[in-house]
């Protein structure tokens, strides 16, 4: 049985005649017949009763072309989602982002993604680096945004740029005085963090190693779940805190509450890139959104650190 054979009995059950069908089907009169015929052999049936004047369906041909209809409607649907698949930005995508990435870079990132594939929105997932890797992992995100260093099996990364820190501070702290600020005058007293699973907060430990020694003696470092806690915990005076660039300028205080300075050279920064399974069918999806988040980043390219 063939998609062939089922489009010749549709055809000749809609037609009612051998050479009006073996027309529409693009072939000769006798070559519709014999396919008619071998469908009927190989089902043990006959769909047709065939006289001079008329070609009419048996009732058990009439259940055979119904059912026979729909294999060709599902096997046309087959067609058009191969289609689909050949164009690989016309699919939503599945993209996770690291909490202190996705809120910054997404109200950017999708009006540009917009511009260059329309017909691809994205289903967008925020969550740690662990729960994003595992859902990468298991085929429920296409690619995440993450900061480096990430490593996974069968998992290719591109490093999409880089961003450096800037102090937070409430626009009274005396420190604004100050161009820059070292890294040695902040200390677990006064730096509030992120809490426990978050990976900025591990590179803010590592860009100031007198808060990582008081942390672990005095445990007194303020902690939040999230940037925007702790910018609002910094303009109502209770400390500093350190902020990746993207997060410096997106939020809504009036002038006069904040102040913002560069640390002294040499600036820490982290590297954001994008993580994808090496075996994901749209690598196209993955260029385009790699070039669109460099396009809208505020960072500088990897290439050009601080």
């Amino acid at each position: 049985m063939t998609l062939t054979e089922l489009r010749y009995i549709v055809t000749l059950a809609q037609e009612q005649h051998f050479g009006r069908a073996a027309e529409r089907c693009h072939v000769s009169q006798p070559t519709l017949s014999v396919g008619v015929k071998k469908l009927e052999d190989e089902l043990g049936v006959l769909i047709f009763e065939r006289t001079k004047s008329a070609v009419r369906l048996t009732p058990v041909g009439e259940g055979i072309v119904t059912q026979a209809q729909k294999v060709l409607e599902q096997a046309q649907s087959i067609r058009e989602l191969a289609q689909v698949g050949k164009n690989q930005l016309a699919a939503p995508l599945k993209v996770g982002a690291i909490y202190t990435v996705g809120p910054y870079m997404f109200p950017h990132l999708i009006p540009q993604l917009h511009r260059v594939a329309p017909d691809m929105p994205l289903y967008i997932e925020e969550n740690f680096t662990h729960v994003l890797r595992d859902k990468l992992r298991t085929g429920e995100l296409d690619a995440i945004i993450i900061a480096l260093p990430f490593q996974e099996a069968d998992v290719l990364t591109k490093p999409l740029y880089d961003e450096p820190f800037y102090v937070l501070m409430p626009a009274d702290h005396p420190w604004t005085a100050k161009e820059t600020i070292d890294a040695e005058m902040l200390n677990d007293k006064s730096l509030l963090l992120l809490g426990e699973g978050h990976c900025f907060r591990d590179q803010v430990l590592e860009a100031c190693p007198t808060v990582r020694k008081g942390e672990a003696a005095s445990h007194t470092t303020v902690e939040s779940s999230s940037l925007e806690t702790i910018r609002h915990m910094v303009a109502s005076g209770l400390g500093v805190s350190i902020l990746p660039l993207s997060a410096v300028e997106s939020h809504h205080y009036s002038p006069g509450v904040l102040e913002i300075r560069p640390l002294t050279p040499p600036v820490p920064f982290r590297t954001v890139a994008i993580a994808w399974r090496a075996s994901f069918p749209r690598p196209k999806a993955i260029e385009i959104l790699a070039d669109s988040i460099r396009l809208c980043s505020v960072g500088k390219p990897p290439s050009a650190k601080a």
